[in-house]
């Protein structure tokens, strides 16, 4: 494999961040990956320990001068979004990803990059590489499945772990540290399925909704974008006004945490519908294209006529659960903090919604820095599975991190970049979950964290990418933080 990053400084950090790059890493894929960090450790004659869940723990003894200072935790996890454009032939389960530069940008052609977080176990395995970095007693914590419930962080045995301070790589913009973060937790509304036969004079439509920009339900949450399943429910509501139509089926999004940037419903209707159902779905397209003409610039919505007749549809009853539930459900943010100018409190996203053999599925990720906000938000989509016979329960959850009055990292940290860079940097809370947050819970407080990172732009979409002047400063003020945590 061409190395596309081998003349680019910190040679080391994208030597790693590439060979990364060449592993398959999706969430719940990660044997791969976290073998080869196990392998890495070997090699470099470092303790680790690989525990069931896959998380790798790497250690290495403070340098000369730092033999007794307290332990520091690098952390970051393994695991990445696979997501690809339409059209793009990519295995994420085997193909490597195909690292591009353009300009002060690396990309990865047609997919996800990983950057969240490839770089942060790019930058722990640089530093244990090295014989010249100062630190203290170090370990790099690397985590599995971060990206779909945090499950290796929720399974992380305390005791693996011995440092107090930890540095968490997971955030994605150059000269913010982040000391607080949103709790959340995902719902999944299962709404049964009654199935028909079509009528056989009936004909098949597709109607697909394509082109928005997608991305993080959390740090992108805020911008106002179009949701794929939110539009697909007001297209199904404008049209049953007007047409008579039977679903066989509906499919949107990707993951509960991404917001959903395509859509499809599978419609059946009579043939002499067709001319109303296409300038019904164009006059709402122009309507949509203009909201959205800021946020989603390539919005679309086509309507294709398809040959074979579905072998069933859902009853009308069913259909009406599925087009209410879809366009009652809350999306987008919920609440502003009224302590943290411009922080998004609490928001809902509704990633995904599966047609399956018995019920469609439609998951939400509810996230909240106030934990009784997120359950007020879980019960409203309770109490809107009552009215459309949906079985609404919570899949996964995890806490929130509370600010830290008093914290040694945060100190160190503000003072070695206002000298390195003649600013400060900006003390801030993020809308997401980071796995501080249960961190917190699991160790009792009793650890001091912060996070940072460099800038990564549009990350959980294919235009995902990585700013190479960001990691270079972001590299030197990692270095100058270890060299003063003496």
């Amino acid at each position: 494999m061409s190395k596309v990053l081998q003349n680019i400084e910190p040679t080391e950090v994208f030597k790693y961040f590439e060979e990364i790059s060449s592993i398959p890493r999706e969430s719940g894929n990660e044997k791969e990956i976290s073998d080869y960090l196990v392998s890495f450790a070997k090699k470099h004659n470092l303790e680790v320990v690989q525990d069931k869940d896959l998380n790798v723990v790497i250690r290495k003894k403070g340098t000369r001068g730092y033999e007794n200072s307290q332990g520091i935790i690098l952390q970051g996890h393994m695991d990445m979004v696979c997501e690809k454009n339409s059209g793009v032939e990519h295995d994420f389960t085997k193909d490597p990803l195909k690292l591009k530069i353009v300009d002060d940008m690396i990309y990865a052609a047609g997919t996800t990059l990983g950057g969240d977080d490839g770089i942060a176990v790019a930058m722990g395995l640089a530093v244990l590489a090295s014989n010249d970095i100062p630190h203290p007693p170090m370990e790099l914590l690397v985590t599995t499945s971060e990206e779909t419930g945090m499950n290796g962080a929720i399974g992380l045995n305390p005791e693996n772990i011995k440092g107090k301070i930890l540095i968490n790589i997971d955030s994605e913009e150059e000269g913010v540290l982040l000391v607080s973060c949103a709790g959340g937790c995902s719902a999944k509304a299962s709404i049964p399925i009654e199935w028909n036969n079509p009528d056989k004079d009936d004909k098949t439509f597709s109607i697909r909704i394509e082109g928005l920009k997608g991305g993080h339900s959390g740090a992108e949450i805020h911008k106002g974008r179009a949701n794929a399943n939110k539009l697909m429910a007001r297209v199904l509501e404008n049209l049953r006004e007007n047409v008579d139509f039977k679903i066989s089926k509906i499919s949107g999004g990707s993951k509960h945490n991404v917001i959903a940037s395509d859509s499809e419903a599978i419609l059946v209707s009579c043939s002499k519908c067709e001319s109303v159902l296409k300038n019904e779905v164009a006059n709402l397209q122009k309507v949509l294209k203009d909201e959205f003409k800021t946020s989603d610039s390539d919005l679309k919505i086509e309507v294709e006529s398809l040959d074979i007749l579905p072998e069933k549809v859902m009853s009308n009853d069913t259909a009406e659960n599925v087009i209410n539930f879809m366009y009652l459900i809350p999306n987008g943010v919920q609440s502003m903090s009224m302590d943290i100018e411009g922080l998004v409190e609490s928001s809902l996203n509704l990633g995904t919604v599966v047609t399956g053999e018995n019920s469609v599925e439609c998951l939400s990720s509810i996230r909240s820095s106030v934990r009784s906000l997120r359950d007020n938000i879980f019960n409203t989509i309770v109490t809107i599975g009552n009215f459309t016979k949906a079985k609404v329960e919570s899949e996964s959850s995890y806490p929130e991190w509370k600010y830290r009055d008093d914290s040694k990292i945060r100190e160190v940290m503000v003072e070695v970049y206002e000298r390195l860079f003649g600013k400060k940097p900006l003390i801030s809370a993020i809308h997401a979950g980071l796995e501080c947050g249960i961190f917190s819970e699991k160790f009792n407080g009793q650890l001091d964290m912060i996070s940072m990172g460099p800038n990564i732009l549009d990350i959980h979409s294919p235009d995902e990418h990585l700013s190479i002047s960001s990691t270079q400063r972001t590299w030197k003020y990692l270095l100058e933080v270890l060299k003063e945590l003496k």
